[in-house]
Formats: structure tokens, sequence, C-alpha cells
């Protein structure tokens, strides 16, 4: 059964992966410089953290509005299972799951 639900899945993570580009979002680059030890080991030398800002993508905001359906175009099971959807990421949330939103 997983793996009927795989590509709902990816789609649901990339809605998310999009709607963040279309909003803006922060991240850290992490650069990390090592050097050959005397033992022939790797050390790290220095490790850089800079945090980036990522403006709103209009491109991303385009494309998730054209993927908003009306509802009035939803067939009854399209709702019906939208619904289960809804409520299973509900109940996630609930058991801690919904960390993710931001």
């Amino acid at each position: 059964m997983e793996k009927k639900n795989a590509p709902a899945r990816g789609r649901e993570e990339l809605l998310e992966a999009l709607y963040r580009r279309a909003v803006g979002f922060s991240a850290d680059e992490v650069v990390e410089e090592y050097a050959v030890g005397e033992d022939g080991a790797q050390q790290l030398v220095k490790r850089r953290v800079k945090k980036r800002e990522l403006p709103p993508d209009l491109a991303a905001a385009k494309l998730l509005l054209e993927e908003e359906k009306p509802l009035a175009a939803y067939s009854d099971e399209e709702l019906k299972a939208e619904k289960k959807r809804l409520l299973r990421l509900l109940q996630e949330a609930e058991r801690g799951g919904g960390e993710k939103e931001e």
C-alpha cells in the first residue's frame, strides 16, 4: 500500500517545496575546509555557516496559483480523497509529526 501512496506523497512534497520557493525562505549554507594531517587523515580546519535569505519567486507563485482547482470542479471521489488526506495530515500533526510547517 505504501507504493500506491508514493506518487501522492511525492506530489505533496513537490508542492510544499514549490510553496516555500513561492513565499521565500532562509537556508544555512555550510562551507567546510579540510587539510591532511600528519597521520594522513583529513581534519576539519575551518567551517563557516552562512544564512542565506532567498526572496519569493513570482514564477513559483504563478505555478501554485495555476495548480489550484476550484472546489466545484472536484468530483465526489476527489473530494472524499482530499478529506481523507487532510484528516490524515491533521492526525499526524496532532501526534507530533507536524514539525514541517513553517
